[in-house]
């Protein structure tokens, strides 16, 4: 059994109505232009999340090949996805937004405008000095763009894959044990209270919140760590009402950020964890589960306000479907990086936006 590591953010899941169309789009703003898989199929393990009906799906999990986590676009086949009754808020609970590495805040602003982003407010500091501004995509998803170091490689694009997320959470104290100490986001960058002037982009200028931002390890553990970059969770609270969860008499799949998955390695030793923590696992799909051309183990638990998260330990990625190279992990022993040139023959995939 390998080494139980937490190996960085692969991939946040969002729910749209037409995966293509979506990822069309996510190419042409954030450069998500490497497909690991698309595929169709019955999410038969994910019952417990739509409603106890076996749901089908298109499903696309694209990366930017200079760091970063990917996009998992996914569409239901078998019925309408349903949007939220009222329109989230930053006082909600779950995924509100997701954060995105760029390289220079204000020709990634420019870009974002180009390409028809709604934009919510110009480039100011966060509260640990660092550049970003939020915009919403075409689908209503808000995303927050940063001035980030942590790259797998760098070209003339000027955004990276995912950074990480904001969630809404109803207390911080209680949230920190499963991002911190369980999902390894250990260094707190900020853990502040007050009224946040860049918040009055996302409509909450006036509001008191709480804000901790955590950041995972500088080193990277995995085969694909390296790709995957530095990590930062931040969780949000605020005693402002109503808090009302994102997904609340909705399904999983439906429309929005729908779960942040982290790339694992040794799920059986983070199971037994968890587990001793009083923390169970609510979806196990055990040895093996076939996307298509990838494969892996994948396993989903909850934080207390039942935000979704999602591990997947990877066995198997295409590297060129079309000559039959795949690169097969389930037989490595070591959690170490591999070779970057390894890494890059993904980007044998891209497709053009």
């Amino acid at each position: 059994m390998n080494q139980a590591t937490i190996n960085g953010i692969q991939q946040v899941g969002i729910g749209v109505k037409d995966a293509n169309q979506a990822w069309a789009w996510y190419r042409k703003a954030f450069k998500m232009d490497v497909p690991i898989f698309q595929d169709s199929a019955e999410a038969k393990l994910m019952t417990r999340y739509t409603s106890g009906k076996v749901e089908s799906r298109h499903a696309i999990l694209a990366l930017n090949m200079q760091g970063g986590g990917g996009f998992e676009i996914w569409q239901y086949t078998s019925k309408v996805p349903l949007a939220s009754e009222q329109e989230l808020t930053w006082k909600d609970l779950g995924i509100l937004a997701v954060k995105m590495r760029c390289h220079d805040i204000q020709k990634t602003y420019a870009h974002l405008k180009t390409v028809g982003a709604l934009m919510l407010g110009e480039p100011i500091k966060n509260p640990i000095g660092v550049w970003h501004f939020y915009v919403k995509d075409p689908y209503g998803n808000t995303f927050e763009l940063i001035e980030n170091g942590s790259w797998f490689s760098k070209n003339k694009d000027l955004t990276g894959g995912v950074l990480g997320v904001v969630i809404g959470v109803s207390s911080v104290d209680d949230a920190l044990p499963v991002y911190q100490k369980h999902l390894l986001q250990t260094e707190i960058l900020c853990d502040k209270t007050g009224v946040w002037d860049d918040f009055a982009q996302v409509g909450e200028g006036s509001t008191e919140y709480r804000r901790a931002i955590l950041q995972g390890s500088s080193v990277l553990t995995g085969a694909f760590g390296k790709l995957f970059c530095q990590t930062q969770i931040e969780l949000i609270e605020t005693q402002s009402q109503p808090r009302n969860k994102a997904f609340e008499n909705r399904n999983w799949g439906d429309l929005g950020f729908i779960h942040v998955c982290f790339d694992v390695n040794g799920m059986g030793a983070i199971k037994e964890n968890l587990a001793k923590e009083g923390i169970p696992l609510t979806v196990d799909s055990g040895n093996e589960f076939d996307m298509g051309k990838a494969a892996g183990r994948f396993s989903y638990l909850e934080d207390p306000d039942g935000t979704l998260i999602e591990m997947v330990e990877t066995f198997k990625v295409p590297i060129m479907e079309k000559l039959g190279w795949y690169l097969k992990l389930d037989k490595r022993k070591s959690n170490k990086n591999l070779p970057n040139f390894i890494v890059k023959l993904l980007s044998l995939n891209r497709v053009k936006a």
